[in-house]
């Protein structure tokens, strides 16, 4: 690391045992490495790729947020944090010690999200983890307080390139104008660029964009069926059915898996029939079967003005014979609270005779706005809990209806879906926050 006066010397410690570890392993091993990194999108594509290769191969990847220092070499040991506990701990050494010493399956790819918080992140992490093949998501604004700006940061994800062993293979979003010029600029001919995006330029390149419906017609009353798109590639067109996605942008991890999987030699026939079914991590624009034949976009994970204006121009673009909005509060906007959840509202005002649900107290403000507006009383419900606005819509939903649920992660609003879920046992499967702990937290007002 460029910088570790900011860690203890405990931690520095560990991530040095943990290092030496993770390196015992690979080289016993030589599993095939895929690196990926970005500002945005970089767990979606983990998940793509997952689903494009785990039917052809023993594939790991990283769980959890586990893709820093600590997290990387738990990854490729198969083991959870100890956290504060030394016999944690010791499973994990006696887990490393197992597969260190006994000759026993390991997996034959890796595919680890390396998260860069400050400069010498991604420098640190490829020291040790040489990859195959790397990825590059996105680049934006994150973490400007340790990079100051954007082309830093652009230059920090691009270690991940610089670092391939020779003969490796990058993939990179020709969208975002910051990794086209470096793209531009690369000074290494040992590795194979593929470049993907919504851009005529790029190698692997998404066109025609459709929504799908049940029995394959765009009519009120069909049944969204995720995105379908036209995969160009090569001269080569063919379609693309993403069942369980309902967000444009996320059609770029599946473009990210498409080039990792030409990569690893499997044909785009193979590649496209494993993305059918590939859902986005719980909680993140994902489509799940309601209750009375009624369709859910849970995007329950997390919120902020910008994703939520995202999520509900999704829910405008979309045919069904009724919408609904169920919008918690969204926190730590600073000065920016009041308009942040107004603008939501004027979003929401674009969908022609929608329903809002408002949970929560910040989200009061989206209620006057859509008030001075004039909106039909009868289509707007206020709730201060997730609890009661789920019981309020199991009661009020018919067949056919589309449900938009978001809210910061303090609000719960998993709660919500879980009361009108088509299959409430699955919820540890589809749903977000499921784990014990996380469920033991009762909801309490933020």
């Amino acid at each position: 690391m460029n910088s570790q006066n900011h860690k203890s010397k405990k931690i520095i410690l560990l991530e040095k045992t943990l290092r030496v570890m993770a390196v015992l392993l690979i080289k016993k091993y030589r599993p095939r490495v895929i690196g990926i990194t970005g500002s945005v999108g970089k767990t979606s594509s983990k998940e793509a790729i997952y689903a494009v290769l785990s039917n052809y191969f023993r594939v790991r990847k990283t769980e959890k947020n586990y893709n820093n220092e600590i997290g990387l070499p738990l990854t490729i040991i198969g083991a959870e944090s100890g956290g504060r506990s030394f016999w944690k701990w010791l499973r994990v050494s006696f887990r490393w010690l197992a597969f260190f010493i006994l000759p026993l399956k390991y997996p034959e790819i890796l595919i680890l999200e390396m998260g860069a918080d400050r400069p010498g992140d991604i420098g640190y992490l490829t020291s040790f983890i040489l990859c195959e093949a790397s990825v590059i998501t996105e680049i934006s604004g994150s973490h400007l307080e340790y990079f100051k700006t954007v082309d830093k940061i652009a230059q920090e994800k691009w270690t991940l390139v610089d670092n391939l062993v020779p003969k490796g293979f990058a993939a990179i979003n020709l969208d975002n104008p910051k990794l086209k010029k470096l793209v531009s600029q690369n000074k290494r001919d040992d590795i194979t660029f593929l470049t993907f995006g919504f851009s005529d330029e790029a190698d692997i390149q998404a066109t025609d964009v459709l929504y799908n419906y049940s029995n394959g017609e765009s009519s009120d009353t069909k049944e969204i069926k995720g995105l379908s798109f036209k995969l160009n590639y090569k001269g080569t067109s063919i379609p693309v059915r993403l069942n369980n996605i309902l967000a444009k942008h996320n059609i770029y991890a599946a473009l990210s898996a498409i080039a990792i999987g030409l990569a690893f030699k499997l044909n785009l026939v193979e590649i496209a029939g494993a993305l059918e079914n590939f859902s986005m991590p719980t909680g993140r624009m994902n489509l799940i079967s309601g209750i009375k034949n009624t369709s859910i976009i849970d995007d329950t994970y997390n919120s902020s003005p910008i994703s939520a204006i995202s999520a509900l121009d999704v829910l405008k673009n979309i045919n069904a014979p009724r919408k609904i909005a169920v919008m918690g509060d969204m926190l730590e906007l600073g000065a920016e609270m009041e308009s942040g959840h107004k603008d939501v509202a004027k979003k929401f005002l674009e969908i022609k005779n929608g329903i809002f649900f408002a949970v929560g107290e910040r989200m009061q403000f989206a209620v006057e706005e859509l008030k001075k507006r004039n909106i039909n009383p009868e289509r707007l419900f206020v709730f201060s809990d997730p609890m009661s606005a789920g019981k309020k819509l199991r009661e009020i939903i018919e067949p056919g209806d589309l449900i938009l649920i978001k809210g910061s992660q303090a609000m719960r609003m998993e709660k919500v879906v879980e009361k009108i879920m088509a299959e409430p046992q699955k919820s540890d499967e589809l749903l977000c926050r499921q784990s014990a702990v996380w469920k033991s937290i009762p909801w309490k007002k933020v």
